[in-house]
C-alpha cells in the first residue's frame, strides 16, 4: 500500500531502508494507514508465539494495567523475547511485574521474573540497567528509554489476528472489549497460572 509505513532496527539502529527506526517516539504522529514493524527479537517471538497459542497479546510498560485487566482466564505464557537469544532485564522485569498483577498459582519461573522485578525500585532503573539501554544511547536514542518506562499510559492491547508468510498480522483490543479466549493450550501445565519462559537458544 502506499500509505504503508516501514519500520525496524537492527542492533537498535534504523534498518537501512526503512522509513524509521524502532523508537516510540518516531510513530507518535501518524505517518500512514497501515505501520509494519519488524525488529531483531521481539518480531520473532510474537510470530512464533502466534503458531503455538490461540491468542496473543503483546504487552509492554506502557500498556501494562490494560494487558492485566485483558487477562481474565485460563493458563498464562509469559514469552520474553530476549536480546539475540539471551535474556534481557526489560523483559525479565516485564514479565515480573505483569505476573505479579495477575491472581493464581505461580511457576518457580514467574516467581524468580516477579523477584526481579521486586529488586528495582523503579520500572526506569530497571531499564537503565539493561544491555539494551547501552545500544539505546549509543544510537543517541537514550530518550527512549524514559520513554518506555512510562507505566500504563495509554489502554490499547495489541492481539496477534494471524500470521501470513511468518508475518504477524495485529489488531488491537482495546480495554473494555470482551473476546472469548478458548480454552487453555497445553504449552503450561494446568496449575500453573503463569509462567516466564527465556528465549530460545539461537
Amino acid at each position: 500500500a502506499d500509505d504503508r509505513v516501514l519500520a525496524g532496527e537492527v542492533d537498535c539502529a534504523r534498518a537501512p531502508g526503512f522509513d524509521l527506526g524502532n523508537s516510540p517516539e518516531e510513530t507518535l504522529s501518524p505517518r500512514g494507514t497501515e505501520l509494519v514493524l519488524a525488529t531483531t527479537n521481539g518480531a520473532p517471538a510474537i510470530v512464533a508465539s502466534a503458531e503455538a497459542c490461540e491468542e496473543v497479546l503483546v504487552a509492554s510498560l506502557l500498556n501494562l494495567d490494560a494487558v492485566a485487566a485483558r487477562i481474565t482466564a485460563g493458563d498464562v505464557l509469559l514469552v520474553c523475547a530476549g536480546t539475540d537469544g539471551g535474556v534481557s532485564i526489560e523483559d525479565v522485569y516485564l514479565a515480573g511485574r505483569l505476573s505479579a498483577a495477575l491472581e493464581g498459582p505461580r511457576s518457580d519461573a514467574a516467581q524468580v521474573a516477579e523477584a526481579v522485578a521486586a529488586a528495582y525500585p523503579t520500572p526506569l532503573a530497571a531499564l537503565e540497567a539493561s544491555a539494551g539501554a547501552v545500544g539505546l544511547r549509543r544510537e543517541g536514542l537514550e530518550g527512549d528509554i524514559a520513554f518506555c518506562a512510562q507505566e500504563s499510559i495509554v489502554d490499547t492491547v495489541p492481539r496477534v489476528a494471524e500470521v501470513v508468510d511468518f508475518h504477524s498480522v495485529p489488531s488491537t483490543v482495546t480495554r473494555g472489549c470482551t473476546h472469548s479466549r478458548g480454552s487453555s493450550t497445553d504449552l503450561t501445565p494446568s496449575t500453573s497460572r503463569r509462567l516466564f519462559v527465556p528465549p530460545p537458544p539461537p
